[in-house]
């Protein structure tokens, strides 16, 4: 793996763990150096610095681990996952310009494309079902579409995109292919599948202690150079600046990614086969009956499973709190908070959480029913005594 390959940042009085900078602003030896800095002439990857906001050396290291794990060129930490998003597309797009997107979004980046995009910047978008290639093809507008935006498994219907063939129809058209893969990271590498920039929440399975707020841009190193220009740059003008303190706290958690990945997705599919065992709807692309289960088999790395999340249908929002109250307050099998990748079980009933910003006819539209649960999958205790909690948790309901 990439990671294993990748530089080793030591810190500055040679301990095995970087040091983090705290510093907001940078000296130079030089006068020169400054002006050459502001002009261009002299950059962060060649060791020089003016501020934190613009480029940050612990920063710098995270998003070099980030970029590895991507397979991308490059790679910029930002504040929070929604950061990430709206400043990649807004470089990408220009007042006026065109977004086709998956129809089945997280509920925050629907909205920021549905509503805030169009009034703040004049930047349409065009909802679409990522399944049905046709409709994607139409829907590009040759000469305005400049981004296909969508997610390489759908929060929160678990719907797996074709990542070959998506980017293929836009490519045809000139289109650049924006993938949010929070859901996936080591699962997938849409990259290597033909995208051109890769989004992440670094809040859920990369940082899996549930304690920071963080987000990441993937891709060529003229787009980070590009977000991060001095004049024209959405990341420098914006200002969503990652915290150099909480850099180093997930550059340290990414060695343990993998594992903690494996058993995620291990436990996901026992559960899935289990409920599923005892008549529940359950959703999982683990399960050879989904949709998507052998395009994600063709897809994913191996050994990284179909994923540590499922979901359970439990068709009234009534059944699904019943549920999980008595999973939550009752056997202790999980928590009802948002979020993922946290090392204990997450519910929510995403109709009315995580995807309330989308209206019923576009709830419908995605596949969202009103009892629809959404749960990441935790590790903590044993499988079997989780499991046994579960069954508690329903033969109460």
């Amino acid at each position: 793996m990439a990671l294993a390959t990748a530089r080793h940042e030591f810190g500055e009085h040679g301990g095995i763990n970087m040091s983090i900078e705290a510093s907001a602003t940078f000296t130079v030896m030089e006068p020169l150096t400054m002006r050459k800095m502001f002009t261009g002439e002299l950059a962060p990857d060649q060791g020089f610095f003016i501020y934190s906001r613009h480029f940050n050396p612990t920063v710098l290291n995270l998003s070099r681990q980030i970029a590895t794990l991507e397979g991308t060129e490059a790679a910029y930490c930002t504040a929070s996952g929604m950061a990430a998003i709206s400043t990649v597309l807004m470089q990408l797009c220009s007042s006026g310009g065109h977004v086709v997107a998956s129809c089945c979004l997280y509920g925050g980046t629907h909205a920021l494309l549905n509503h805030f995009l169009p009034r703040v910047c004049n930047i349409t978008t065009t909802f679409v079902d990522v399944r049905d290639h046709e409709m994607v093809k139409d829907a590009i507008v040759e000469g305005k579409t400049t981004v296909l935006y969508l997610e390489s498994m759908s929060n929160p219907t678990l719907i797996v995109a074709d990542l070959p063939e998506l980017c293929r129809i836009a490519h045809d058209k000139g289109v650049k292919v924006v993938v949010d893969n929070t859901f996936t990271p080591m699962l997938l590498s849409p990259v290597s599948l033909g995208a051109d920039i890769v989004v992440h929440s670094l809040t859920k399975y990369i940082s899996g202690g549930a304690d920071v707020i963080a987000g990441a841009i993937c891709g060529s190193a003229s787009l980070v150079n590009s977000l991060m220009d001095l004049h024209q740059g959405a990341l420098m003008l914006l200002g969503p600046t990652m915290n150099a303190k909480v850099a180093f706290e997930l550059s340290e958690r990414i060695p343990h990614l993998s594992l903690r990945m494996k058993e995620h997705c291990r436990r996901a599919m026992v559960y899935a086969t289990r409920m599923k065992k005892l008549g529940l709807k359950v959703i999982y692309p683990g399960l050879e009956e989904h949709p998507d289960h052998t395009l994600l088999k063709s897809m994913a790395n191996e050994n990284y499973g179909f994923g540590g999340i499922l979901c359970l249908d439990m068709e009234t929002e009534e059944k699904a709190n019943q549920l999980m109250s008595q999973l939550q307050n009752c056997t202790r099998f999980g928590i009802m908070a948002v979020s993922l990748g946290y090392h204990e079980t997450l519910m929510s009933c995403s109709g009315s959480s995580t995807s309330s910003e989308m209206n019923a006819e576009e709830k419908k539209m995605a596949g969202i029913s009103p009892g629809l649960i959404r749960m990441s999958i935790g590790y903590s205790g044993t499988l079997e005594q989780k499991w046994i909690q579960f069954e508690k948790a329903l033969a109460r309901v």
